[in-house]
């Protein structure tokens, strides 16, 4: 299990400035981190996340993007048709809802598909876990540094949940 402030404390100390997203209770660490903080933003919907991102990002912020899967299908088409395209670069900590079949039902054909939908639409990800953190996220700023958006997948119990 991570720390969810030290993680977050991480990714400010590599230069991620913004940080917005919808709630997912495999995040509520992370967003509990985050949620008095002026650098953070909570979304609608996931797609308006990414734009949010897209418009830190051009005013010099570097964005982080919290979500659940099930928001990949709202956000793919901003992902392509803006960060793609535009190579605006943001991370995105995406909880792996319904993981191996193991959560509430509308959660189970996503947490199926999620990879291959990050592999067809040409977005890089790597599974965050307790023994790759540092090597994920050095890949994750490589990727960036590209201006491109990385996404890391995280499984329930990842993240402590208090700060």
């Amino acid at each position: 299990m991570l720390s969810s402030e030290r993680f977050i404390e991480r990714l400010k100390e590599e230069g991620f400035s913004f940080f917005t997203g919808v709630p997912c209770s495999l995040l509520s660490g992370l967003i509990s981190c985050l949620e008095n903080r002026p650098d953070y933003l909570p979304a609608v919907r996931e797609d308006a996340a990414v734009g949010l991102c897209a418009g830190a990002f051009m005013a010099g912020r570097l964005p982080v993007l919290l979500m659940q899967n099930s928001g990949l299908g709202y956000s793919l088409n901003a992902f392509t048709s803006l960060n793609l395209i535009y190579k605006i670069p943001v991370l995105v900590i995406m909880s792996w809802r319904g993981h191996l079949g193991k959560d509430a039902p509308e959660h189970i054909i996503m947490g199926d598909i999620n990879e291959n939908l990050l592999k067809t639409s040409g977005m890089e990800y790597a599974v965050l876990g307790d023994d790759n953190a540092e090597e994920v996220l050095a890949r994750a700023l490589r990727v960036i540094g590209q201006g491109l958006p990385f996404t890391l997948l995280v499984k329930k119990g990842q993240f402590d949940e208090r700060h």
